[in-house]
């Protein structure tokens, strides 16, 4: 009778350590570990999302889900960082006369402009130079798709000094410029690069 009544004590001691083991053992609250924010995982239609949020803030919506959806990869901070590029490149080489450098950076109509404009300089036998007294800032402002071709507008302000030299002798000119850019590309090209396709003049 003893063994029996041991053998049912010992049953339900395990069965309430058991028991306690299941209440105690589960974490109740916040550990220490959980005090950490852990960033929740982004949403599928974010994983191209800016780095800067307030730049998309900016820019029309319709024009930039238009890109990211022929485009998925498409991240305007990375495309400002190469267009503020290609920006210094075709001005230094611009007074460079360097057409080399312009014929694949630039539309057609564009680089017709640009050459006429070296042709007479270099016909009243003057040169020029440029530098950037700082680096050029540059803003978004608008980006649409046109069938298979994307458009994007970037306003560019900038400091430079030009030296230029000629018959009538040699001048420095400091000057802060301000244009906004339009870059125009082929999204069912697989060259990923942008052409310059318009210059226009804007407030400083």
């Amino acid at each position: 009778m003893q063994v029996i009544e041991l053998i049912i004590l010992a049953a339900l001691a395990a069965v309430v350590l058991y028991q306690l083991y299941a209440v105690l053992g589960r974490r109740v609250g916040r550990g220490p570990e959980s005090l950490s924010p852990q960033p929740a995982p982004p949403p599928a239609q974010e994983v191209t999302r800016l780095t800067n949020p307030a730049l998309e803030a900016g820019l029309a919506a319709d024009g930039l889900a238009a890109m990211r959806l022929r485009d998925p990869a498409f991240d305007p901070s990375r495309f400002l960082q190469g267009s503020r590029s290609a920006y210094q490149m075709i001005v230094k080489a611009f007074a460079d006369g360097d057409r080399d450098v312009l014929r694949p950076l630039l539309s057609e109509q564009v680089m017709t402009g640009f050459d006429a404009a070296i042709t007479e300089r270099e016909g009243k036998g003057c040169t020029e130079s440029v530098e950037f007294l700082h680096t050029p800032r540059s803003d978004l402002d608008s980006i649409e798709v046109k069938g298979d071709f994307a458009q994007a507008s970037v306003r560019f302000l900038a400091e430079l000094r030009t030296r230029s030299k000629g018959p009538d002798g040699e001048a420095v000119d400091d000057r802060r410029t301000a244009e906004i850019w339009t870059f125009e590309r082929n999204l069912k090209s697989r060259d990923p690069n942008w052409t310059l396709i318009h210059v226009d003049a804007a407030e400083a």
